[in-house]
């Protein structure tokens, strides 16, 4: 049973499960090498609870009693828990250096989970001491609010992990889906067209705008675009690279030179402050 959590990286994803793992009554610790980017997370979350409690979603004790779940780390030696989740950056060899550093530091029951958006957990699985034990469980921004969560497995993993996994989201009130490692996963290979095509039109010379209120007035919570800007186009288009070479680059899903010049100036949306919109 999974009582005790660590999160590795203290960005945007890590600090949002971090928070919501606590808020659901697990014991997390949150690691990062980087004390600034400690110092930014705790003030995030402080900020985010104090609002609940302002909106009196929660009261003031359970703001106290969730900040006193959190703990906060940049030494990896005090980093021991039932359950590890990475969300460190997008490199494959980072990962898996990360993962075999906490295995020598944690028990053997020890499961490792990592929260990314389309990288290989097969790969990452087997550079690990316990294959078995390693497993995906991709939250989605804000994982705070998004009730998703996949729960990939690779030919390593064990049926004991992955009903601790399927257990642990629903317990931090998710809604897991299972599925089998394969490039992007579920969702973000579902979404690769609706992003690639709506940039496909804008190369073509229609405005984001216009994209946006288009799929949008079709029913779409956000257009593309927008959408793009939320995840963070240096994420998103990480993702359509990744995917684009992991299922032998499809004409169809080729990423757009659009994005990639957007990465490339640093516009990377709302955490930027500038992407294809202004904010």
């Amino acid at each position: 049973m999974i009582k005790s959590i660590c999160v590795c990286g203290a960005g945007t994803m890590g600090t949002g499960i971090a928070q919501a793992a606590a808020q659901h009554g697990f014991d997390v610790i949150l690691y990062d090498l980087s004390l600034s980017m400690l110092q930014q997370s705790i003030e995030q979350i402080e900020k985010n609870l104090q609002l609940l409690a302002d909106k009196q979603k929660i009261s003031s004790a359970a703001r106290k009693s969730i900040l006193e779940k959190l703990r906060f780390e940049n030494s990896l030696a005090r980093c021991k828990a039932d359950l590890v989740i990475e969300a460190v950056v997008e490199k494959i060899e980072v990962k898996t250096e990360l993962f075999r550093n906490l295995a020598d530091i944690n028990g053997d029951e020890t499961i490792f989970a990592s929260n990314t958006s389309s990288l290989s957990i097969t790969t990452i699985a087997r550079q690990h001491p316990d294959p078995s034990r390693v497993a995906g469980l991709h939250f989605f921004n804000p994982a705070t609010i998004m009730k998703l969560v996949e729960v990939v497995k690779t030919g390593y993993t064990s049926e004991e992990v992955v009903q601790a996994l399927m257990t642990l989201s629903r317990d931090m009130g998710k809604t897991p889906v299972l599925c089998q490692d394969s490039p992007g996963f579920i969702v973000n290979r579902v979404a690769r067209p609706y992003y690639i095509e709506a940039l496909r039109l804008a190369e073509e010379g229609v405005p984001y705008s216009v994209i946006d209120q288009l799929m949008e007035s079709a029913g779409f919570k956000l257009g593309p675009f927008g959408l793009m800007d939320m995840i963070g186009n240096d994420v998103n288009y990480a993702v359509s690279c990744s995917v684009y070479e992991q299922l032998g680059k499809p004409e169809r899903l080729r990423p757009s030179e659009i994005q990639k010049e957007k990465v490339t100036e640093g516009m990377l949306g709302r955490k930027s402050g500038a992407g294809y919109y202004t904010y």
